[in-house]
């Protein structure tokens, strides 16, 4: 573990080191224009951090848990469509090219017609990250689902195994891997989608947050940039939690072992 954390916080803490010293390069030596705007001291985000904490955890809840309803309810239809494009080749011809035309539309284009439609912020933020869950779960599922090899369904077959049984026994723990690198991909693409629907104009979150600094220009320069390393810390999380969750559900996959041949 410490062989793994020591080098990550190197690299973090020399990154650090290096923005501050272009930071101060841009404003002293070369005389940037808005120089601060460009790339603002460290030391004075995370003062602002610090300062607002209690704004930044709100606003930035509100994201959150707007995304993490939004991603539930995509990630659980992504895995219902998997499951009935995996028991039928009609449903997959009928349902596949539909959901695949569905993530041709750009989600800037997207999110104002929704809240536009909606118009309630709350709702607008579930129903884009839902969007934006649902596809990469239900091709990951579906990819997992059809991994099984087919002496292993034969056999299920050869006891008499009820399509269910199959599908609980063998099929499921078999797509795990699959469903959770979808969830993974889909976790921090929800909380952008929630993100980009409040800078239509909603009235809470990380977003309004946001764009309001964006707004007031250079004098509110370091709350912007601290909003939006809340939005990226907020997509890191969710990135997160699920590894944590994937860690639990399927610890018997390879990358979860312990090296060395110990058991």
């Amino acid at each position: 573990m410490r062989d793994r954390v020591l080098p990550l916080f190197v690299w973090i803490f020399g990154l650090l080191v290096v923005w501050e010293a272009v930071s101060w390069w841009l404003l002293n030596v070369a005389k940037t224009p808005l120089a601060q705007s460009k790339l603002p001291y460290v030391h004075e985000v995370a003062a602002t951090l610090w300062k607002y904490s209690g704004t930044l955890l709100k606003e930035g809840g509100a994201t959150f848990g707007n995304a993490g309803v939004g991603f539930l309810i995509g990630a659980v239809a992504g895995v219902v469509l998997a499951v009935l494009m995996s028991l039928s080749k009609t449903i997959e011809q009928l349902a596949f090219p539909y959901a695949v035309a569905s993530q041709m539309i750009p989600i800037l284009g997207l999110a104002p017609i929704i809240y536009g439609i909606v118009r309630d912020e709350q709702v607008s933020r579930i129903i884009i990250s839902g969007y934006i869950t649902f596809f990469p779960v239900a091709l990951n599922m579906l990819r997992g689902l059809r991994s099984v090899d087919l002496p292993a369904v034969e056999l299920m077959h050869s006891y008499a195994a009820k399509p269910w049984a199959v599908y609980w026994k063998l099929r499921f723990p078999a797509a795990l891997p699959g469903l959770f690198s979808g969830l993974k991909i889909a976790a921090p693409l929800a909380v952008t989608g929630a993100i980009l629907v409040e800078l239509m104009g909603a009235q809470h979150g990380i977003g309004v947050i946001m764009l309001r600094n964006l707004y007031y220009g250079p004098s509110h320069t370091y709350m912007f940039w601290s909003t939006v390393l809340v939005g990226a810390l907020l997509g890191m999380a969710s990135y997160w939690l699920m590894s944590l969750v994937e860690r639990l559900v399927a610890p018997w996959q390879p990358e979860f072992r312990p090296k060395g041949g110990s058991r």
